[in-house]
């Protein structure tokens, strides 16, 4: 029996255990070993986090295409975010990584974990530095998100009587959606909007450049255009701003409210005349201004196609960040091109707010 049993353990061990071991260990050591060669290489710093530096080395191409804004625009974001005490401080993680790391945070749709693995620090790190440079670029908000001058307006105002014969309008208004998480502490139920997922409403106001004006981020999905802008900020002082100027909206700004200082489309109902509904088209064609302006915020910074937080004043934040960033790149020159839709126009995709209630 003994001869036996140990006659059948030196077979096994030796025609199948050892062999199946030796494959087995070969294999990871050739993983490890590609996988340490490839550390070395500057075209896979996107794929780890040892080698972040090597961002700054980047074509200004690929500088652009990564971080949604050309060298000169993080150079320049650079100087006004710091303080030139603060970029020379000795510091665990330098201000040049943490801007790198919001840019690509903002520009993409990476989890936590996955930019502390880029970036190489913990996930807890990455956080803090995230919500560090939320709070500095909001505080930058009424730098670069401002009413136009005279001469703004008077410019805006030529654009839209040449394109859409709107004399007097200087810009463009809508809402748009926001994806969100389900929120907690609230009633998740009023962010659920009539497309079916949670979201925040961003009510935005652009001048001819798609430049955003004003802005108001923040009122549950499920809330109509119409009833977010009598919420608004701006609905208090658009006579002090416009002055006999006007703005472009879509259906949902028909109201006698809005009806001395929204030029709205009229409700074509089957009996509109002909020069009725050339005078819809031009006005359309006006005020797909904003239209494109959000389809490129969401393309320029991909954080907001989905923001993947419940936290509101977290997405609130977020939010204005890329508001404010999109701006400072178009008044830098910075905009990066969009990959995506080379022709300029990047559409909006399912998150139009006309079909919410009232």
């Amino acid at each position: 029996f003994f001869f036996f049993f140990f006659f059948f353990f030196f077979f096994f061990f030796f025609f199948f255990f050892l062999p199946v071991y030796t494959i087995f260990f070969n294999f990871n050591f050739r993983i490890q070993y590609w996988a340490t060669l490839s550390l070395t290489r500057s075209e896979n710093v996107t794929r780890t986090g040892v080698g972040w530096h090597l961002m700054l080395e980047w074509p200004n191409e690929e500088f652009a295409r990564n971080l949604r804004m050309d060298r000169d625009g993080f150079n320049a974001l650079m100087d006004i975010l710091w303080t030139h005490e603060e970029r020379t401080q000795d510091r665990d993680v330098s201000t040049e990584r943490k801007t790198l790391m919001f840019l690509w945070y903002m520009a993409n749709q990476n989890s936590f974990r996955e930019i502390a693995d880029k970036f190489n620090v913990t996930k807890s790190k990455a956080h803090g530095c995230i919500v560090e440079l939320l709070e500095r670029v909001c505080n930058l908000s009424s730098r670069f998100i401002q009413w136009p001058s005279p001469q703004e307006q008077e410019q805006s105002a030529q654009f839209f009587q040449r394109r859409a014969q709107c004399p007097h309008a200087i810009g463009a208004i809508d809402g748009c959606h926001i994806r969100i998480q389900r929120p907690h502490h609230v009633s998740a139920s009023s962010y659920l909007n009539r497309k079916g997922y949670y979201s925040i409403l961003l009510q935005g106001i652009c001048d001819s450049a798609g430049k955003l004006m004003d802005v108001f981020i923040g009122i549950p999905g499920c809330v109509h255009d119409a009833r977010m802008l009598r919420l608004s900020d701006f609905y208090g002082r658009w006579e002090n701003q416009l002055q006999g100027h006007t703005l472009l909206g879509d259906s949902a700004y028909i109201s006698r409210d809005f009806q001395n200082f929204i030029q709205t489309p009229l409700r074509d109902n089957g009996q509109l005349t002909d020069v009725e509904r050339l005078r819809n088209a031009a006005l359309s064609s006006g005020r797909v201004i904003i239209e494109n302006a959000f389809g490129r915020l969401k393309c320029q910074f991909r954080r907001l196609r989905d923001i993947q937080n419940a936290r509101l004043d977290i997405c609130v934040k977020i939010i204005l960040s890329a508001c404010t960033l999109y701006n400072f790149c178009i008044l830098q020159h910075a905009e990066a091109p969009c990959e995506d839709h080379p022709n300029g126009i990047c559409p909006r995709i399912n998150d139009d707010n006309d079909d919410a209630v009232l």
